[in-house]
């Protein structure tokens, strides 16, 4: 593992702080892009007081353009007993926000990327749009006796800019692979899956479907004003995997920043005028969550639920020898015989059509034998976003993954946004079984989708990204011959506050980041949609 030195390339007094401006390096291939493209860039700003303390606070400064920030300390094993709040100004309005909580639930990979020497702790990172200046503070848990942890800083991050809207960036859109977006899925009922029950772990004050607030902040069909009208429950025309009314000539992956229809949130029921091409019952041949008998072009190894006979790489409920908790979750035996399913290949976009600096990643990315879960995040990020901004916030996450967090590559597998486009995440490629940093404790079996947003208090997905999010875990669920209405009994190679390193934990074979680590995320409602998704993935898989 190589050791990470960022150059500082100058520093500048703003509003009376020093912030350190830290070069991202750009590639001398730019992928296409225009010549007017602004790179990422990122910098720090020091917290007041000395290490030690118990409350620490960076007062209103100043800054360069920044879209994304977080707090970040020395030791990544360290956690931050406390709170930490921050609040920003627009570049565009001028307008200070609320004070915002920033999401301490994050922990390194528990592998060698985790344990660098330039591996730090840190908050997740929130999107906040183009700020100008900043404000934060964080304060110990009153009545604790730790100290919050030395070399706290606050981590701004400018995206850059890959050109003016509706500019050719080197594909702009363009996905990966075609897609199936006119093929009709089933719509997800509220009712989990009969004859199978969530994890143990599950929290039991799980919320209904129908929440009784919305949140006011969740952007509408007009990305570019952010207005704060919801929708009815009962859209006339529901995207499918991805916005519908995407007009002609228009990149296919990202709709405008008008959109007629870019969807808000998930409806509380099944609407009940859905798009013809999208059955309003469960198909008969769909799974049901524990099927008795194979399902038409499923893997034979997996006939139950709960397989009693796993793959040779995948270890069963009376293994020869037990794990020992090493975090090296790699399976070692040969890949399963098993024929992959044909979930339809998704729509994703490129690292290269997003604009990663592949120069951020020194490493090679490393490869499990096969992935046999798919673990559900939130970035735990703002719903205020335009879909015209979803690249951007990716670029952020992976300059926040790299030069805060201090890890290899972004994190997460795959993106998932409101309007349902699926970004690439970790580099490797899209149907290899790339290991990434997203479910500590369970990253050597598993595979990582995580939607943009914040689902825990209030705001609900949209059906555009609950669908794919189902698209997505199936196919790849189906590179390796995985039911993804089926269940998988793992190791633990870490503790993570709900299983300790070596225990094994029977899980679902699509199951919320909550189920392997002690985290809120993916939040509440997003949680709450799990059966769902495990439906749609199996229709889609049969």
């Amino acid at each position: 593992m190589k050791r990470r030195t960022w150059l500082a390339v100058g520093s500048v007094v703003l509003g009376g702080s020093v912030a350190a401006t830290v070069a991202v390096a750009t590639t001398s291939d730019d992928h296409g892009r225009s010549d007017d493209f602004r790179p990422v860039a990122a910098y720090t700003e020091a917290f007041e007081g000395d290490d030690g303390s118990k409350e620490r606070s960076v007062p209103r400064t100043e800054t360069r353009l920044f879209s994304l920030l977080g707090v970040s300390w020395e030791d990544p094993k360290a956690e931050l007993d406390g709170t930490a709040q921050i609040r920003t100004r627009s570049a565009e309005t001028g307008a200070w926000t609320k004070w915002q909580d920033l999401d301490l639930g994050i922990r390194p990979p528990e592998t060698e990327e985790g344990q660098d020497g330039g591996v730090r702790g840190a908050s997740e990172p929130l999107w906040v749009g183009k700020s100008d200046a900043v404000e934060a503070r964080v304060v110990a848990d009153s009545g604790k006796t730790a100290e919050l942890p030395d070399g706290l800083r606050l981590d701004l991050i400018d995206p850059g800019e890959l050109g003016e809207p509706g500019e050719d960036i080197g594909g702009g859109w363009r996905k990966i692979d075609g897609g199936n977006k006119d093929e009709g899925t089933p719509e997800p009922s509220d009712e989990p899956e009969p004859g199978t029950s969530e994890p143990t772990s599950e929290p039991t004050t799980e919320p209904t479907d129908t929440p009784t607030e919305e949140p006011t902040g969740e952007p509408t069909d007009t990305p570019t004003g952010e207005p704060t009208e919801e929708p009815t429950d009962t859209p006339t025309s529901e995207p499918t995997t991805e916005p519908t009314d995407t007009p002609t000539g228009e990149p296919t992956g990202e709709p405008t920043d008008t959109p007629t229809g870019e969807p808000t949130e998930e409806p509380t029921d099944t609407p009940t005028s859905e798009p013809t091409t999208e059955p309003t019952d469960t198909p008969t041949g769909e799974p049901t969550g524990e099927p008795t008998d194979t399902p038409t072009g499923e893997p034979t190894e997996e006939p139950t639920d709960t397989p009693t006979s796993e793959p040779t790489t995948e270890p069963t409920d009376t293994p020869t020898e037990e794990p020992t908790g090493e975090p090296t979750d790699t399976p070692t035996s040969p890949e399963p015989t098993t024929e992959p399913t044909d979930a339809g290949v998704p729509e994703i976009v490129s690292r290269a059509e997003w604009g990663a600096d592949e120069s951020l990643v020194e490493d090679p990315p490393s490869y499990l034998d096969r992935v046999d879960a798919v673990f559900v995040h939130h970035t735990a990020g703002t719903n205020n976003y335009a879909c015209a901004d979803s690249a951007a916030v990716v670029r952020g996450i992976l300059t926040y993954h790299v030069k805060t967090n201090g890890w290899n590559d972004i994190g997460y597998n795959f993106f998932v946004d409101k309007c349902g486009t699926i970004f690439e995440g970790r580099a490797g490629g899209v149907d290899k079984a790339v290991r990434g940093a997203h479910t500590y404790g369970f990253n050597g079996y598993s595979s990582g989708v995580t939607v943009l947003g914040n689902y825990e208090d209030g705001a609900r997905p949209t059906r555009a990204a609950l669908e794919s999010v189902a698209r997505i875990s199936a196919w790849k669920l189906g590179l390796h011959g995985v039911d993804p209405a089926g269940e998988v009994t793992l190791t633990a190679a870490a503790d993570t506050g709900v299983w300790k390193n070596g225990e094994r934990a029977t899980l679902h074979r699509i199951s919320g980041h909550r189920d392997g680590y002690a985290t809120l995320c993916p939040g509440a409602n997003l949680y709450s949609q799990l059966p769902n998704i495990r439906t749609q993935a199996a229709a889609m898989a049969s």
